[in-house]
C-alpha cells in the first residue's frame, strides 16, 4: 500500500477512493448566495470536496495587467484583469460561512490562496489542507508561508517544468509540510485532450513518492474518468450552475448533471479496476454452465464399447465432463449404454 494523505475525514492515496473536488473557483461571480448554491450542487453530485479561490485583487495583480486570452474571450477586453478579479472577490467574512455550509453538506471545504493574507485567513477558519493553484507553483515565498502551517498541500502543476516542481516540493517539505499531493494539470481553458498527458501522473508518483491526481480543464467527462482509471487519487473539475453565466471559467466547467455523471463514471472506473487477481466472478460461475461445453456422445454407444474420437462431440451445456479431459476419455470403456447427445459422466466409464 502506497503513502496516503488524510484531509478532513478522507484518506487519499493508493487503494483509497478517488477524492473528487468540485472546483467552484470564481463561478459564484462575486455573489455569496450563488457560492452557497454551488456548495449545494457539489453535494448533490456526490463530490467529496468543494473548492473556492481566496484572493485580494489588489494583492494579486497590477491595475493595468492584461487578461489572459481565454479571459478576454469569455469576459471581453473592456476591463483589465484587475477589474475582472475585483468583481469576483468574496469578502473575508464569507469564507467562514461557506466553510460551515460545506461542512453541513458533508463536504470538505478547500480554497486556493493567492497571497499571504489569504493563507492566514484560510488558516484561521481551519481549512484541513491548502490547494495551491498552478500559477503559484514558482511563488516560493507563498509556498513557504503555506508550509509553516504544517497542513497537507494539494499542488497543481500546470505550466510547470519538472525542475520547478522539484523546487516547489522541496520548499514545502523544508518549510514543514509533510503531506503533499501533486496534480497533473494543463492550464488551458479548455484544454485539448491531446495535450493532457495523463501518463505524467505515474512519472510524478515515481519521482516524488507522493499521491498524484489530475486537475482537469478539458471539455466533457471522458478525460477525468480516464485519469481515475489510470490511478488518479484526486480528480478536480470546475463546476458551474450554468455554462452561459458571465465569467471567465464557466465555459470550461461542468453543469451539475454532467458533474454527477462524471462522479458516477469515476466510481465505476475505480470499481472496475479490482484487485488484479484473475478469478471467475460469482455471476460467471452460473453463466459458464450455459456458455461452456461438455463431452457428449456423437452416436449411440453400447455398453462395453471402447470410446473412439469419432464417437464423441463437444456441445453445451458445460455441466458434464470438460473438453479439456477429452484425451483421458478416449480409450475408456462404456459401462452402460450411452444415448446419442447424452452428456458423459465419469461414472459411465470404466
Amino acid at each position: 500500500m502506497g503513502k496516503r494523505v488524510v484531509i478532513g475525514n478522507r484518506e487519499i492515496g493508493d487503494g483509497a477512493p478517488c477524492f473528487i473536488i468540485a472546483e467552484a473557483g470564481v463561478n459564484h461571480n462575486g455573489d455569496v448566495r450563488l457560492a452557497g448554491r454551488l456548495i449545494d450542487a457539489a453535494a448533490d453530485t456526490g463530490a467529496d470536496a468543494v473548492k473556492f479561490q481566496t484572493f485580494s485583487a489588489d494583492a494579486l495583480v497590477l491595475p493595468r495587467a492584461e487578461k489572459a486570452e481565454y479571459q478576454r474571450e469569455t469576459t471581453g477586453s473592456a476591463e483589465s484583469q484587475h477589474g475582472m478579479l475585483k468583481r469576483l472577490e468574496l469578502p473575508e467574512t464569507d469564507f467562514a460561512h461557506l466553510a460551515a455550509h460545506a461542512a453541513g453538506k458533508g463536504l470538505v471545504f478547500l480554497s486556493s490562496p493567492f497571497d499571504r493574507a489569504s493563507v492566514d485567513l484560510l488558516d484561521r477558519i481551519n481549512v484541513p489542507a491548502f490547494k495551491i493553484a498552478s500559477g503559484e507553483i514558482t511563488n516560493l515565498p507563498l509556498l513557504a508561508h503555506v508550509a509553516c502551517r504544517g497542513k497537507p498541500v494539494i499542488l497543481s502543476t500546470g505550466m510547470a517544468t519538472l525542475r520547478e516542481i522539484e523546487e516547489a516540493v522541496r520548499t514545502l517539505r523544508e518549510g514543514g509540510t509533510g503531506e503533499i499531493i501533486l496534480l497533473q494539470c494543463v492550464t488551458s481553458y479548455p484544454a485539448p485532450p491531446s495535450e493532457v498527458n495523463l501518463r505524467v501522473m505515474e512519472g510524478l508518483r515515481q519521482a516524488f513518492q507522493v499521491p498524484v491526481g489530475f486537475s482537469d480543464h478539458t471539455l466533457g467527462i471522458g478525460v477525468p474518468i480516464a485519469a481515475a482509471a489510470l490511478g488518479a487519487c484526486v480528480v478536480e473539475k470546475h463546476l458551474t450552475l450554468d455554462r452561459d453565466l458571465p465569467g471567465p471559467d464557466h465555459r470550461a466547467s461542468l453543469e451539475p448533471v454532467e458533474f454527477a455523471a462524471m462522479v458516477q463514471g469515476i466510481r465505476d472506473a475505480e470499481a472496475a479496476l479490482g484487485d488484479g487477481i484473475k478469478r471467475p466472478t460469482p455471476g460467471e460461475m452460473e453463466i459458464r454452465k450455459a456458455a461452456r461445453k461438455s463431452i457428449v456422445a456423437a452416436v449411440h454407444i453400447p455398453a462395453g464399447t471402447i470410446l473412439a474420437p469419432e464417437m464423441l462431440d463437444l456441445k453445451r451445456p458445460g455441466t458434464g465432463i470438460s473438453p479439456r479431459y477429452l484425451p483421458q476419455v478416449v480409450g475408456r470403456k462404456a459401462r452402460k449404454d450411452i444415448r446419442k447427445d447424452e452428456l458423459l459422466a465419469w461414472e459411465m466409464l470404466s
